[in-house]
């Protein structure tokens, strides 16, 4: 069977759970396991393998890369339906939800820097990856002539120099809507840069400029390479309508660098309601182009 495709909660054998994660991406090679590295599904996989006594693989909303945090990753595994009753070490209180003694378990065989927030039977038709309709991600600098407080510093990037935010937003008002984003992807043979860019805008708080930045899917790079080009209209070094003209590239634009990984978070997946998650995917799985 192959692995990308939905099932229903009980078809061939096999049970789909949705599970919530959260995690801090610093001392991640990223989502995806990697032979030799440490990876957020890497360890994810173990645990449940160990737990479900049986072999499982996690599929994920969005594969992030390395040192980028999340604190709304969505994924699903297929467990075997003979494997269920592994998750119950004990007879669960009759108020717990069903899959809170798993939760706990999972709490204890993974490390602090990431966890399992809620696990619930996935709705038919139900794929963490192909089922979404949008994602939605921060990315964070900090402008303190000092830099970043200790207790952020992980998860916001410092920044020394001024930033224009009205400049940014200017810029990024060009940039939303339904476009080809090769110039901000790095490049991944036989994939899409045509995305849907819903929400793309910056607001600051002192010395904190965030980024909030919405799609429906992100090609490799994507956001940092936006939150890049858009610093470099935040220092003027590029004037705002630059950013748009970029769009006409096919490759990635080497004008710019992508802004480093610590500020960039995975903070929400969103999905249609159940009866809608079959024809997402089919949509989903088109390949798209621009008329």
């Amino acid at each position: 069977m192959n692995a990308d495709q939905p099932v229903t909660p009980r078809s061939g054998g096999l049970v789909r759970l949705r599970l919530d994660v959260s995690y801090d991406g610093t001392d991640f090679a990223g989502w995806a396991p990697q032979t030799g590295q440490r990876t957020v599904a890497g360890l994810i996989d173990e645990a449940l393998t160990t737990v479900f006594r049986t072999q499982l693989t996690v599929r994920a909303a969005g594969r992030t890369d390395t040192g980028v945090h999340a604190t709304g990753q969505v994924a699903h595994v297929d467990v075997p339906d003979d494997a269920l009753p592994h998750a119950y070490p004990r007879t669960p209180r009759p108020d717990d939800p069903e899959f809170l003694p798993l939760v706990r378990r999972l709490g204890r065989y993974l490390p602090s820097d990431v966890r399992v927030r809620e696990i619930t039977r996935a709705p038919a038709g139900f794929d963490a990856r192909f089922s979404a309709l949008r994602r939605h991600y921060t990315y964070r600098l900090g402008t303190a002539p000092y830099g970043v407080e200790p207790q952020l510093s992980r998860y916001v990037t410092a920044w020394p120099r001024p930033l224009d935010v009205d400049a940014m937003n200017t810029a990024s008002r060009g940039l939303v809507g339904l476009r080809d984003f090769a110039a901000f992807c790095r490049h991944r043979e036989g994939a899409t840069t045509i995305r849907d860019l819903q929400r793309l805008e910056w607001i600051r708080d002192g010395d904190l400029v965030t980024a909030y930045v919405t799609a429906d899917a992100f090609c490799w790079s994507m956001v940092r390479s936006l939150v890049g080009a858009l610093i470099a209209v935040g220092e003027h070094r590029r004037e705002p309508a630059w950013c748009a003209g970029l769009l006409s590239a096919t490759r990635r634009s080497s004008d710019f660098a992508a802004a480093p990984p610590q500020g960039l978070t995975l903070v929400g997946v969103d999905y249609p309601p159940d009866d809608e998650l079959a024809a997402r995917t089919l949509v989903t799985r088109d390949l798209r182009v621009i008329d």
